[in-house]
């Protein structure tokens, strides 16, 4: 079975556990990544930290950066070459790398999936739309990240077979509690992007309730980073909290045992709400409790391995950091609830044996 997968989240050298996964199951697999993708956070370059038992190939991008925009020159060439299968197509439907991918595989007989995150249910203007329905309409399969996804694709009309199945998981013996834990003040964490939907403006104004010593850690970029800073100081926080760039995916697992407590406050807008929460994921498999809002995929990524807090609730929010500082007894059920959750759910081999079945489906039946 060989398989050619077209995904720019791919260069991020964390993720890549997953592919080496994919083809210790039998699976002859090439995986086209651009050789960096940049969004607001700033240029994230390829990383090549898990290559085994796959190839690799570094594909040039047109519109590096455009989310809807972005194609590859060179993708028919490289598709002529592998003479795969299945076109594995880690990009949203309406978007014009999987136009152009889902063109090419038919046009050389291979299957073809596409892979959604989007959970809210938007009309895209014209050409976005169009390209969105022809994606829907002649793709072999579907991916979705999460239920909410899953049922936002077929209430626009795709009929076709269908899985649920988080795009990446993480790995177990990278992200591992901590040993033990230093003499520190309380500290919390916040990993991601910094621009108005994340909510770090929640979690700034939170912290600031916090009676007694404690410290908070921002990791990340984004267009919010220096009005977030500037409300750190006018909040009195500004010498307890710390502002980091953002880091090679490889440094993340020693990144989080530093934290006490990792929070993703996220934010509901009209054109967006959160779709998973990676940095709960990993949090949890690294020993680290975490506080979520209830904001799109939140509170089903987290289960039972965290605290919930309604979405822009200041006091909701300090109410339930406090009482992770001042409750050990919580803190450790949290701990050991989540590397659970994390083992039962959310490790590269899960994804990778489930996406594999797609896989085998996929080649088991032609398609109607």
């Amino acid at each position: 079975m060989r398989v050619l997968m077209l995904s720019k989240a791919c260069i991020v050298g964390i993720y890549q556990p997953k592919l080496e996964a994919i083809a210790g199951l039998g699976v002859d697999l090439t995986v086209l990544a651009p050789p960096s993708w940049a969004d607001e956070r700033g240029v994230q370059q390829l990383e090549r930290a898990h290559t085994q038992g796959y190839q690799l190939r570094e594909i040039p991008i047109r519109f590096n950066g455009n989310f809807h925009l972005h194609h590859y020159p060179t993708l028919a060439r490289e598709i002529r070459w592998f003479k795969p299968h299945i076109v594995h197509i880690d990009e949203e439907p309406y978007n014009l790398a999987t136009w152009q991918a889902l063109w090419h595989a038919r046009r050389l007989g291979a299957k073809s999936l596409f892979f959604s995150w989007q959970n809210i249910q938007r009309a895209y203007p014209p050409p976005f739309n169009w390209g969105e329905r022809y994606a829907m309409r002649n793709a072999d399969y579907a991916l979705a990240g999460t239920t909410a996804a899953a049922d936002v694709l077929r209430a626009k009309g795709y009929a076709g077979p269908l899985a649920v199945i988080p795009q990446f998981g993480t790995s177990p013996d990278l992200f591992q509690p901590a040993a033990s834990r230093p003499e520190r003040p309380f500290t919390i964490g916040y990993i991601g992007r910094i621009v108005p939907e994340k909510g770090v403006g929640i979690l700034l104004r939170a912290a600031a309730q916090l009676e007694g010593d404690w410290r908070l850690r921002l990791v990340g970029g984004g267009s919010a980073r220096e009005e977030m800073e500037a409300l750190a100081h006018s909040l009195g926080n500004g010498e307890q909290t710390v502002f980091s760039g953002q880091l090679p995916s490889t440094d993340l697992s020693a990144e989080y045992h530093k934290l006490d407590a990792l929070v993703l406050p996220s934010l509901t807008r009209p054109n967006w709400k959160e779709q998973f929460g990676r940095v709960l994921v990993e949090a949890m498999a690294g020993g680290v409790p975490v506080v979520g809002s209830d904001s799109g995929a939140i509170p089903g990524v987290i289960g039972d391995a965290g605290l919930i807090v309604p979405e822009g609730d200041v006091e909701a929010l300090a109410a339930a950091l406090r009482d992770l500082r001042d409750q050990p007894t919580l803190r450790a059920k949290l701990v050991q609830n989540g590397r659970a959750r994390f083992l039962s759910h959310f490790t590269h081999e899960r994804i990778a044996e489930a996406t594999a079945a797609v896989y085998r489906e996929m080649l088991g039946s032609a398609k109607g």
